[in-house]
């Protein structure tokens, strides 16, 4: 085998753009000569200046897409409701009144947890365990 039979490995190095004269690539770069292309890097979506896909799209509508419009409901066990005096019915207003709940607070849910041992009418949305709870203790729901 002699030198001139070998296979060539031809690697093209990569172009190193805007890196001054020793370059080769002085005056624009490579870049040519003004234009778009010749003035940086735009975004893959832009469509030279037409209104873009995305804000041509109507809004996305139904269930699951406007979540910051909804509020969430603050989470509250069955065991803060044993203060209350037997038989009182539970609202939201009767919970910021006995300062369980901060005022800000438009929704609460009930969970399980702790103990409760009176007997209350609650009028609040409340889990299937938290449900079982308030009914041992002989109270009803009155929410479904």
């Amino acid at each position: 085998m002699k030198l001139h039979e070998l296979h060539k490995i031809v690697a093209k190095t990569k172009k190193r753009i805007g890196r001054g004269h020793g370059s080769g690539r002085v005056k624009t770069a490579g870049h040519g000569t003004k234009g778009q292309n010749a003035r940086g890097t735009m975004k893959p979506d832009f469509e030279g200046g037409q209104l873009a896909l995305t804000k041509r799209l109507p809004l996305l509508r139904g269930k699951l897409r406007n979540k910051a419009l909804k509020g969430k409901a603050f989470p509250l066990s069955v065991g803060a409701l044993a203060s209350l005096p037997k038989g009182s019915e539970v609202t939201v207003a009767l919970l910021k009144k006995q300062n369980i709940i901060p005022g800000n607070i438009d929704q609460v849910k009930l969970l399980s947890g702790g103990t409760l041992s009176v007997p209350l009418t609650v009028s609040i949305p409340a889990s299937r365990s938290a449900r079982e709870q308030i009914e041992q203790a002989g109270g009803k729901l009155t929410v479904a």
